[in-house]
């Protein structure tokens, strides 16, 4: 006999929960077979290399001749009516980028000198000047490029792409998260399963030689006992489960299993010493370099998502040496991890994405040093910013979308943030308007209420 609450738990759990189901997830592509705008080759994994606090595009990847010549001056005032900046006050000056561009392969990718790995891919690259998005503030950024909504509570796109598709490795986590440097404003969630079954929340990595906490057995016990506590455990979990069918123990019952499984396939995928040591070099055997080493080798296994979170980049002063150093630092990681999915044949079927939650202003933020900007930055800028893709069905050497003279608004081809989630899941095999959960009496979806495909970006 059920109690009022158990009852209106189990109903609920009836009607939401089976939706979590590997089952119901698969589903998605095969109930839709009139669905034939899909690309041929559909992307399999992703990895999203998210650069924490903003990158700016103007002195990266989107050059501006006109703030060279503009420096120190008085920003035209027609920039500024009616907009709001998360610190800038009165009537700021251009800040002309210190660095010089240069362009690179047939694609005449224009890139930041500071990049000097990253040119050799560059007819590789996808690059996306027409970026834009609704929230200015750090937390509120990063949830809405990871949710598609400036608010907690959302699933992040890891989540939607495991509950659409489900993982290819059932001995590994479906969406693994690794880290760099301090946590993110928004917190963990940023690889949040919202209000999707548990099972699809990201699973974050440590930073030392085991990934995941009680990897081993305790002294005395053996795999075999391990498993055995896990099926009692679990025996009992399902007897609870069959009473008052709420999903958190359901859920609770995937990760035991999970948990047991990875045991005898973690250790092996997180042994980076396996590699070849001149692919341990390529890559750099610090920070994001073995990040995304382990990320190739976690694709390459089938997990479906892998998000890279790389601190450090908000930079309202100071700009040009921080810049600097932030670039050496990724550089030669992330062109290793695109010249290494190429050769190994995988790069049709990962995407890599590289990207921060916006841009940052034409406007000087800060004290500059003899006219030159030394010590100044920029403050944080939503109305246009760059992003790169690489992979799946991409056109390779392609530049999107254009941004004005100054590089603050967009003139060509805007790309909001929804537009790039639904285009993200199309190179998957989903359809972003008919992946929903519903929630609380509606449908929800990660594209919110928008979201176009971007289908100008495929070869």
């Amino acid at each position: 006999m059920l109690n009022r609450k158990q009852l209106l738990k189990s109903g609920s759990a009836l009607a939401l929960g089976g939706l979590g189901s590997a089952q119901a997830a698969k589903k998605v592509e095969s109930d839709y077979p009139e669905m034939t705008d899909f690309p041929k080759k559909k992307v399999k994994s992703v990895i999203y290399l998210h650069m924490v606090g903003g990158p700016s595009h103007l002195d990266l990847f989107d050059h501006k001749p006109m703030l060279q010549k503009l420096d120190g001056e008085k920003m035209p005032s027609s920039f500024l009516e009616g907009k709001r900046f998360a610190f800038l006050r009165g009537h700021p000056t251009v800040m002309g980028s210190k660095f010089e561009f240069k362009k690179h392969g047939e694609s005449q990718l224009e890139l930041c000198e500071l990049w000097k790995k990253l040119p050799e891919v560059a007819d590789d690259i996808t690059m996306i000047k027409s970026m834009h998005t609704d929230q200015f503030n750090h937390g509120p950024a990063q949830v809405m490029m990871q949710t598609g909504f400036g608010r907690f509570g959302r699933p992040c796109m890891g989540s939607w792409v495991n509950y659409g598709i489900g993982t290819g490795n059932e001995n590994l986590p479906g969406f693994v998260v690794l880290q760099e440097g301090t946590m993110p404003g928004a917190g963990s969630s940023l690889w949040s399963n919202g209000f999707l079954p548990g099972q699809y929340q990201g699973i974050k990595f440590l930073n030392s030689k085991s990934p995941v906490h009680f990897l081993d057995n305790p002294k005395g016990i053996r795999a075999e006992t391990r498993q055995d506590i896990v099926g009692a455990i679990n025996h009992l979990n399902g007897l609870q489960y069959d009473q008052v069918k709420d999903p958190d123990i359901e859920t609770r019952m995937l990760q035991y299993d999970l948990a047991n499984r990875m045991q005898s396939t973690m250790p092996d995928v997180a042994d980076l010493s396996q590699e070849p040591k001149l692919t341990r070099e390529m890559y750099g055997e610090q920070g994001i370099g073995k990040h995304c080493l382990l990320a190739r080798r976690l694709v390459e296994r089938g997990v479906r998502f892998v998000q890279v979170y790389v601190d450090g980049w908000d930079m309202h002063s100071n700009l040009p040496a921080t810049l600097e150093r932030k670039v050496k630092h990724v550089d030669q990681p992330v062109t290793a991890l695109i010249k290494d999915l190429k050769q190994r044949g995988m790069l049709d079927e990962t995407l890599i994405i590289f990207g921060g939650e916006f841009g940052r202003t034409p406007m000087l933020q800060g004290k500059s040093g003899e006219g030159k900007s030394l010590k100044a930055g920029r403050d944080h800028h939503i109305d246009g910013f760059s992003n790169f893709m690489v992979g799946g069905p991409l056109k390779r050497g392609y530049t999107f979308g254009k941004t004005d003279d100054f590089g603050f608004n967009i003139v060509e081809n805007p790309v909001h943030v929804h537009d790039f989630h639904a285009t993200v899941l199309h190179m998957m095999g989903i359809d972003h308007l008919k992946l929903t959960h519903r929630f609380q009496g509606r449908d929800y979806r990660l594209t919110d209420i928008g979201g176009r495909i971007m289908t100008d970006l495929y070869a």
